[in-house]
């Protein structure tokens, strides 16, 4: 008998542990990922099929010229805009390569654009609902090779990088002009 009770008790403590983290994801439909707003598997896998997609970007016919930035965008930067499919679903995508590096001046920039770029930003548009608050953008941070970079703590800057925070994509851009997160069109 006492054997019985004691494996109950056990029973019930493990359950009661193990309950609210289930109970919660299934009350809400909310998965992990919910509660780290970026560098999920999700936002990565997306992250790599919208690199294959924005594939030869520099070519896009709507683009900016090369024009002076400032951190965390270095010192020059590029825009370039279009509708990429990804997954079957098209999205509104704004790529920005990012120039720095010494001898980084406008003008070398736009005579040896790969000799500087050092990192290639991309906001896009998600399906309704992604990020209601933020007008549902998703962003991403890639290495000029394509490669998703990451934080100092090993998170893939994919995703709704930065939300919540006082510093970062979603924080800078929510103070862009007419309230669409743009600054390039202000």
């Amino acid at each position: 008998m006492r054997f019985q009770v004691a494996v109950s008790l056990v029973l019930m403590a493990v359950a009661v542990v193990a309950l609210p983290a289930w109970s919660a994801e299934e009350a809400t439909g909310m998965k992990s990922e919910m509660v780290m707003p970026f560098g999920g598997e999700a936002d990565v896998a997306f992250a790599k099929a919208l690199w294959t997609a924005i594939d030869g970007y520099r070519d896009w016919p709507i683009a900016s010229e090369y024009y002076a930035s400032n951190a965390p965008h270095g010192a020059f930067v590029k825009i370039h805009y279009s509708v990429v499919t990804v997954d079957k679903t098209p999205y509104h995508v704004i790529v920005k390569d990012n120039f720095a590096g010494e001898g980084a001046t406008l003008e070398t920039v736009a005579e040896n654009p790969a000799d500087f770029l050092s990192w290639v930003t991309v906001m896009v548009q998600r399906e309704a609902g992604y990020d209601r608050e933020n007008n549902d953008w998703f962003w991403v941070n890639y290495g000029p090779d394509g490669m998703i970079r990451t934080t100092d703590t090993g998170m893939a800057m994919a995703g709704r990088v930065a939300k919540g925070m006082s510093m970062g994509c979603i924080a800078c851009h929510a103070n862009a002009g007419g309230g669409d997160y743009v600054f390039f069109n202000d």
